[in-house]
């Protein structure tokens, strides 16, 4: 299934449906097409980017290393995503759309179904890691196949140490043996693919903030009080 999604976004004709509201930056939904396939999928064009004083324009590139990092680590929690650039509006990247309840994000995940308690603690290791700066809860979907999934990660791998995020409830816990054995290889190395897209420095520091982890052994706690995004939803 995942080679088709990745065929039909990397080589599908690119139709515009619609601007998804409420983004910061230009977002839009599209309908990728090939042959008797079709599916839809989330258009970020780097044209649409807002400009930031701390994240140089091509964000979409961290939407597709984000993809890449949940793909090496074989946690799947990353919409297929790809960069195109012969999108309809200039380079950018696409993303297999979640078909879900947007009722559900992360707080009501948290409230009303601890079986998820694993997966979301998943993303919290997942987030410290990648240094995801921008973890809403509605970036956290269950999918109508009952998968969670984490999207939104155009403000992730910064080199300096930028960590907002709404998932706090698992602070202090012990992280699995099985999820550090997976980031463990990132302590020496990124994958090649994965550190095209970064700068040296954001690749150091995706490899020291593992290092970390690894000697802590358990998902940090904000001491703080501020590491969180607004909104928070």
């Amino acid at each position: 299934m995942s080679g088709r999604k990745l065929t039909l976004l990397r080589e599908g004709r690119v139709e515009l449906l619609g601007r998804i509201p409420r983004s910061s930056n230009e977002t839009f939904l599209v309908q990728v097409s090939g042959g008797d396939d079709a599916a839809y999928a989330v258009y970020k064009p780097e044209a649409g980017e807002r400009p930031l004083s701390d994240f140089e324009p091509g964000l979409y590139k961290r939407e597709r290393a984000a993809y890449l990092l949940s793909e090496s680590l074989n946690w799947g929690l990353v919409p297929a995503t790809v960069i195109r650039e012969d999108a309809p509006l200039g380079i950018g990247s696409l993303q297999w759309f979640i078909e879900c309840d947007f009722q559900e994000h992360y707080f009501t995940l948290y409230a009303d179904a601890p079986e998820t308690h694993r997966e979301l603690a998943r993303i919290a290791v997942f987030d410290y890691v990648a240094n995801n700066t921008d973890r809403k809860s509605g970036h956290v979907l269950r999918g109508d196949d009952g998968r969670i999934w984490g999207i939104d990660h155009g403000l992730c791998f910064s080199a300096a140490f930028k960590l907002r995020t709404v998932i706090w409830d698992f602070a202090g816990d012990p992280i699995p043996g099985a999820l550090l054995e997976d980031i463990s290889p990132f302590a020496e190395a990124a994958p090649p693919e994965l550190a095209e897209l970064l700068d040296d420095d954001e690749v150091t520091a995706l490899q020291r903030r593992v290092q970390r982890l690894l000697r802590a052994g358990v998902l940090p706690v904000d001491r703080t009080g501020m590491r969180y995004p607004w909104p928070l939803v």
